[in-house]
């Protein structure tokens, strides 16, 4: 399929391994993300948007980093074993394909992940759910009431 894609628009290399690469963004950034909202280890959307972005980030680095150590310890030739194709940027390439992945994973399905996870505030009823909207909110909505409780006592 690929090589027709590549053929049909006078391509010079298959581009597969794009579509991997950008997977390994996208599906991480919706399990890290569902391990941050479950344990809430970050409670504002925007440090925890920037925070799931970064995580895969270094996930792609990595798997970059183990496949040149593997290239080299094996001593297969590196542009073979690698699958550059001749593009000197296809390191750089694929971690921003990665990148891309868990941006547009964060963008297209946080609603519906929210939808599904039913958050519960930390502090409050535990009966009670609210969307990732309510949530920062909330959470905000009761530090500046237990602040103020504990103004009117003293």
């Amino acid at each position: 399929m690929f090589d027709t894609i590549k053929d049909t628009l006078g391509q010079t290399r298959n581009n597969y391994d794009k579509v991997g690469h950008f997977a390994q963004g996208f599906v991480p950034a919706l399990i890290v993300r569902e391990l941050l909202l479950k344990y809430h280890v970050v409670n504002y959307k925007s440090w925890r948007t920037f925070i799931i972005v970064c995580i895969c980030m270094a996930i792609s680095v990595s798997y970059e980093f183990i496949e040149w150590a593997v290239a080299l310890g094996t001593g297969q030739a590196a542009e073979s074993f690698l699958g550059t194709q001749g593009y000197e940027w296809d390191t750089q390439s694929d971690m921003l394909y990665a990148t891309f992945g868990a941006i547009i994973a964060l963008l297209t399905l946080s609603r519906y992940h929210d939808s599904q996870l039913h958050i519960k505030l930390l502090e409050g009823d535990e009966d009670e759910y609210y969307d990732n909207d309510n949530y920062e909110d909330e959470i905000e909505y009761n530090k500046f009431n237990n602040r103020n409780k504990s103004d009117e006592e003293e």
